[in-house]
């Protein structure tokens, strides 16, 4: 599929069984997976209409989606090793879409033998498309984006939770929290309002699309211990993501992992 399809679907999609369910949930289409993470109808819809065109259209390609990968965990294991795959986030800021936040994005990211190729977000409320092609740079609605400068002192992003496992905010400016939703952090990055933020637990198809990204405008996503992510890293606690590869390292230097998690 070419770029501009795959866009067009998402947004299909969001038009088609997202956007008419926005602040108009009743209680039978919301269920948690777990204390809350949310589900809805909605996400589970999304994906199902995402993941057949994709099949349909790059027959024979591995698609891993955040509700079938809940279902059936094995899904993730060719992730980092097939020919062509594709991550999907039907609705990723679940529990914002739960509340009446239109802070939540559709997502998906194209892996090829363990390296992403292309990504998409799409910001179905704020009318926003970031797409990502491995070295032709990254754009908002058809504007290439440019790298922007660090912040003195830097920016970072990331729930208290996070942060209150690093060893020292020396150089940091107070933590700006976070958006609960990686389809918002990221773009925050590309804009260069934030310098960093810190996830626990990443899941493919909420960091993938955001890294290629990140790394077009010269950026970094890195595992604690400084090994850059990737979409074979599924057992990784926890991910930096930053403008600036040295950035990333160094805020990964500084978790502390004696701190009770």
């Amino acid at each position: 599929m070419q770029t501009d399809e795959v866009l067009q679907l998402m947004i299909d999609v969001a038009d088609r069984v997202i956007r008419p369910r926005f602040r108009a949930l009743s209680g039978d289409d919301v269920d948690q997976k777990s204390p809350g993470d949310f589900v809805t109808v909605a996400d589970r819809e999304a994906e199902e209409l995402l993941t057949a065109e994709l099949l349909a259209r790059n027959p024979g390609c591995l698609v891993v989606g955040e509700e079938a990968s809940f279902a059936e965990s094995t899904l993730l294991e060719g992730l980092g090793s097939v020919d062509l795959a594709f991550t999907v986030d039907p609705v990723d800021g679940t529990g914002n879409f739960v509340k009446g936040s239109p802070d939540y994005a559709v997502m998906i990211a194209e892996v090829r033998r363990n390296e992403v190729t292309r990504s998409w977000i799409w910001q179905p409320e704020a009318g926003r498309a970031y797409v990502a092609e491995r070295g032709a740079g990254v754009r908002c609605n058809g504007e290439l984006l440019t790298r922007s400068r660090t912040h003195d002192p830097v920016r970072v992003g990331g729930t208290p939770k996070v942060w209150r496992h690093f060893d020292s905010s020396d150089g940091f400016a107070t933590p700006a929290g976070s958006n609960f939703c990686a389809g918002f952090d990221y773009p925050q990055l590309l804009r260069g309002e934030v310098d960093a933020f810190v996830y626990r637990w990443p899941k493919p198809w909420d960091h993938l699309p955001g890294q290629l990204m990140l790394h077009e405008l010269g950026g970094a996503v890195v595992q604690i211990g400084g090994q850059e992510y990737n979409p074979a890293a599924l057992g990784a606690e926890v991910i930096c993501s930053a403008t600036d590869p040295e950035l990333a390292t160094a805020v990964a230097a500084r978790w502390n992992p004696a701190v009770n998690r």
